[in-house]
């Protein structure tokens, strides 16, 4: 049940994930997500209350048969967004930094609320690193792009930030939408206000979720977009660095 703190509900497990985060890693994909990303790849994670019931101590026990692989790894939550079962993540995460497990959170922050403040000093305590999708840097495209507001994602990461937790920024260049110079300086001027990002990730669009959306009988927003090339995605990663370096020399920042 839902109101079990210590129950979640699961879209899947990735034994053995070497992306989403440091190490070998024990993924925990979440099932429910609010987001309409036009570019998602994993519709099938969106329905909440969907997908299969685990408890933390099933998942830690998995996480220990494999202990072996995970000497440099750790646990993985993403999704889906798993700040929808933010009380059961926080469980997860305590109960895995009582068995000195790294934690990592890969989130797009959407579901931070001032009000749940607490909650979030204790998801933060917990959590060694976090993995933030950084959709827009403007309000109203990132409106059009992702269905939802722009300043709860820029709130949690400003509550990251006083918290210390250390951040990876994560982008995905898409035609049309974040494929500017202007929308890479945007995102560079974000970054530098923020001390605890250490780190930055650019991905160029892909089409793999087409299949899905087709599986699934949904009509796919991007339908024909062509995919990206790496070189832009580096040569937007390199831009935003450079806004990185501009922004935080103006505000003496380092």
């Amino acid at each position: 049940m839902m109101e079990c703190k210590e129950t979640g509900y699961i879209h899947s497990l990735e034994t053995f994930g070497t992306i989403d985060g440091p190490g070998i890693r024990l993924v925990v994909f979440f099932q429910g997500c609010p987001m309409r990303c036009l570019y998602c790849h994993n519709p099938d994670t969106w329905a909440p209350k969907k997908g299969q019931t685990m408890t933390v101590d099933e998942i830690l026990d998995i996480y220990e048969k494999n202990k072996g692989f995970y000497s440099k790894g750790g646990i993985t939550a993403t999704g889906g967004e798993p700040l929808m079962q933010l009380d059961f993540l926080i469980a997860l995460f305590e109960g895995a930094k009582k068995r000195k497990i790294h934690t990592c959170l890969d989130t797009s922050g959407i579901l931070y609320r001032k009000e749940k403040d607490e909650a979030y000093r204790r998801l933060f305590a917990s959590t060694d690193l976090l993995l933030l999708d950084l959709k827009h840097s403007q309000a109203d495209t990132h409106k059009t792009l992702t269905g939802q507001a722009l300043q709860s994602v820029l709130e949690f990461l400003d509550a990251a930030d006083k918290s210390g937790v250390s951040a990876i920024i994560r982008h995905v260049v898409v035609k049309g939408y974040t494929d500017t110079p202007k929308e890479w300086d945007g995102i560079g001027k974000i970054i530098a206000e923020h001390k605890n990002v250490k780190g930055l990730e650019v991905l160029p669009y892909h089409n793999m979720g087409e299949i899905k959306y087709k599986e699934l009988g949904l009509s796919y927003p991007l339908q024909g977009m062509e995919n990206l090339s790496k070189e832009l995605a580096q040569k937007a990663r390199q831009t935003i660095l450079q806004s990185i370096r501009k922004y935080r020399s103006q505000n003496h920042l380092s």
